[in-house]
């Protein structure tokens, strides 16, 4: 598929990916309405707006924990890869549910108030210059700005408008996004409670996401030195099938292997930088596990009419190892398999 020929369309997986997580969302809604006056201090008495706010608050904020912790358990354990496929869907519902939060927040606090609800919101405090009560509304606006704007930035069209690598580069955004809703509960809800468990949560949450990002690192150990880097013995890479060798500076080349040949291009497919090295040769042709996209092993091109193209790398053979040259010839550079003896 291209973006330019066959838009990418629903399909059952996403459709199935979808529903379960919006069920997942609904049943911790209710869940946490039922049992969260519980949760309360016995001289408060339990409070639907101030229920719905915490539960949207709460479930947006563990969401968007685990859409940062994806990427990296994906890495280290390829299990998690159907959970990255679709992680755009997962990032607008997250969305959805931040932007409930303050839709209970605009009604919970302002309901009855003369001034209008964002005049208020945006004015009722004004501690800057203290730590304790410093406002924390700027915050959570802030984040959620972002994660709007990368919701509304998602579907194919931006990307393609956009080009890859300046779409990957807004929705690395993701992350100040994230520190902002930390910082909004640390100068909002964690001054405020009197409940440990919700520090312990947070806690735990910022923990996973950083010690993730930082196993996922170590374990990307960074490849020798020299232009010639050891791919492995031939026999380890299956036919129809590739892997992936990491060359530093986050890029990346796919090993294939076509019967008795082998061929190397880029690691990342060219509609949304997918892992190419984990998907198949059909019909001499790599085929991205993402959406499809196909690239043909001989010199990186999309068969035709399409034209998209990737960088295609140089082998050898020596006493059965497979050796690639980590210079990288020009995307849609024919290179002649090696022939495996």
């Amino acid at each position: 598929m291209s973006i330019r020929y066959v838009p990418v369309g629903w399909s059952r997986t996403k459709l199935v990916y979808d529903a379960v997580l919006a069920a997942a969302v609904v049943a911790y809604l209710l869940i946490y309405m039922r049992l969260g006056p519980a949760l309360q201090p016995a001289i408060i008495p339990p409070d639907g707006g101030a229920l719905g706010m915490r539960a949207f608050g709460s479930c947006a904020f563990l969401l968007l924990s685990f859409v940062l912790c994806i990427g990296p358990l994906a890495r280290l354990d390829r299990r998690f890869l159907p959970l990255l496929y679709n992680r755009r869907h997962f990032g607008v519902i997250t969305c959805a549910v931040a932007a409930g939060h303050a839709w209970h927040v605009l009604g919970w606090y302002f309901a009855f108030s003369a001034t209008p609800p964002f005049e208020g919101m945006l004015g009722a405090d004004t501690s800057f210059g203290q730590l304790r009560g410093f406002p924390f509304i700027p915050f959570g606006i802030g984040a959620l700005a972002i994660m709007l704007a990368l919701a509304v930035t998602s579907h194919d069209f931006w990307l393609a408008f956009l080009t890859p690598p300046v779409w990957k580069r807004l929705h690395m955004a993701i992350y100040a996004a994230y520190g902002l809703a930390v910082l909004h509960l640390a100068m909002g809800a964690l001054q405020s409670s009197t409940n440990p468990l919700l520090a312990m949560v947070v806690a735990a949450s910022v923990a996973g996401v950083c010690g993730l990002h930082l196993l996922a690192r170590s374990v990307a150990a960074a490849p020798p030195p020299g232009d010639w880097i050891d791919a492995g013995p031939a026999s380890a890479i299956a036919d129809g099938r590739g892997i992936t060798l990491p060359l530093g500076g986050g890029m990346a080349a796919a090993v294939f292997r076509d019967g008795e040949r082998l061929s190397a291009i880029s690691a990342h497919c060219a509609h949304q930088n997918g892992p190419l090295g984990e998907g198949r040769v059909i019909d001499g042709c790599i085929t991205c596990p993402w959406h499809g996209f196909q690239y043909r092993l001989t010199d990186g091109c999309a068969p035709a009419p399409f034209t998209e193209r990737l960088a295609t790398y140089n082998l050898r053979l020596s006493d059965g190892r497979v050796w690639l040259d980590r210079r990288a010839n020009p995307p849609g550079t024919p290179v002649a398999p090696l022939e495996l003896p």
